[in-house]
């Protein structure tokens, strides 16, 4: 497979995916089970790596916060041992000022959230007719239309799963290939593939061979055509099955 990145322009920073992860795992943000979101996060870094996502520096670093308090909370508390004149006090938590960022970028990014609401809201209010305005929206905005309701986040984790159900079912080779997967070819499969299923499929069906960089390059691909808008991947709920749909104009096209 030949070598190819990706940026994270999707992803926001460590701090959302840490705030993913909490919520993920319905804990209290003021009380997070540090071994447990550590392991977590560490796979998703695990995952970003292998895929071969260009992962910013901020995110080794916060791997390495992370484990600097998972090392802190194993130590024993030597205030046990102190004088009786010395037991009132208490070390900080080391998990304080962490949490202390969460809870601000929780605030910010819930007002961004509220008034992103309202711009909708406002945008069903027009004082004349509606005018194309597609001339005046971004690259990026035009990009980030592409995914409705499923982040970056629960690609990767669909990704994660899709992996262990297969090393489940298929016995574990060790053999060595010399082809090639073009994420190009591939990406005209995917399209080929919801045409011949009136533009939609789940996500797993786009993963049928069982070959590790066929597997990684089928990712890569459809997160290039989010990227380019020739599909929208959709999610009812969370942790329900990612669906994945050919827009209106590639079917024409098609």
């Amino acid at each position: 497979m030949s070598s190819y990145q990706v940026k994270l322009d999707r992803f926001e920073g460590p701090l959302d995916l840490l705030l993913h992860l909490i919520n993920q795992a319905e804990v209290d943000i003021y009380d997070i089970p540090v071994s447990q979101i550590t392991e977590q996060y560490l796979s998703y870094i695990h995952t970003m790596q292998e895929i071969q996502l260009d992962i910013a520096s901020e995110y080794l670093v916060m791997a390495a916060t992370l484990l600097a308090i998972k090392s802190k909370m194993l130590l024993p508390n030597p205030s046990v041992e102190m004088e009786e004149e010395f037991l009132d006090y208490e070390d900080d938590d080391p998990r304080d000022e962490l949490v202390s960022r969460l809870v601000e970028y929780r605030k910010y990014k819930e007002a961004a959230q509220e008034l992103k609401e309202k711009e909708e809201q406002r945008s069903f209010i027009h004082t004349r007719a509606a005018e194309d305005l597609d001339q005046y929206i971004s690259h990026d905005e035009k990009r980030d239309a592409s995914i409705q309701g499923v982040s970056l986040f629960d690609m990767l984790s669909a990704y994660q799963k899709m992996l262990r159900r297969k090393s489940l079912k298929i016995p574990q080779t060790r053999t060595v290939r010399s082809q090639e997967y073009s994420i190009e070819d591939r990406m005209n499969q995917v399209i080929d593939v919801l045409s011949q299923r009136n533009g939609t499929c789940r996500f797993e069906e786009l993963f049928e061979v069982a070959e590790k960089p066929q597997i990684v390059v089928t990712f890569l691909a459809i997160l290039e055509l989010m990227k380019t808008r020739a599909i929208i991947c959709t999610q009812s709920h969370n942790f329900a099955d990612i669906l994945i749909c050919q827009m209106e104009e590639e079917k024409s096209d098609g």
